[in-house]
């Protein structure tokens, strides 16, 4: 049976880059996989963006209504076969949506690799990190640190270069002056506490 696996970290510990090297490491064996993303992210369009420059187009852009195991089963019925699905910020997905993944996974027999965050920048989980939490057969954080020196885990919102602590939840990276500071859990109160 295949798996579901979700690799979460902080900003900049190198999930959509790990993404790309494991589609890689498939395509370079002839196997052939899948990549989401969902419409939500507008960081790239229609493209997964790495922060060291690497960019990939997607396959699927997944829209909140969309039926994920509807969709791979149209797939497989134009495809030989599909060895494996890779999903970038799978944070943005609806919890129906990660059942579905693991839907893919236990009935179709395919793995399915999720990334993305675990929590918001208010420390509050996002629905598909909470769901792939209790779902996932494998979970793996993956590590980054903050600029004193730290494990980072948390992810810190500025607007205009300057942090702060209220707002919507989904504000998308580089858009709208809006970016992300991984920080360890020190350092996040500290700045906290002077806004």
């Amino acid at each position: 049976m295949s798996k579901l696996y979700f690799r979460y970290g902080a900003m900049n510990s190198g999930k959509s880059t790990h993404l790309m090297q494991v589609a890689y490491n498939y395509e370079e064996r002839g196997l052939k996989v899948i990549l989401l993303k969902p419409a939500t992210d507008k960081k790239g369009g229609n493209k997964l963006v790495s922060r060291l420059g690497v960019t990939r187009k997607v396959d699927m852009l997944i829209k909140r209504e969309d039926n994920i195991f509807e969709m791979i089963q149209e797939e497989l019925k134009k495809a030989e076969n599909l060895d494996c699905i890779l999903v970038d910020e799978v944070q943005f997905f609806k919890e129906y949506q990660i059942d579905q993944l693991f839907e893919i996974a236990v009935k179709l027999n395919i793995p399915v690799i999720c990334y993305g965050l675990r929590t918001d920048f208010l420390m509050e989980g996002f629905e598909g990190s909470t769901r792939l939490l209790l779902l996932a057969h494998s979970i793996e954080e993956m590590k980054t640190i903050c600029k004193c020196g730290s494990k980072a885990i948390l992810n810190a919102r500025k607007i205009n270069n300057k942090f702060v602590f209220a707002g919507e939840q989904v504000a998308i990276d580089n858009i709208d002056n809006v970016e992300y500071e991984s920080l360890c859990g020190k350092c996040y109160y500290k700045y906290k506490q002077e806004e």
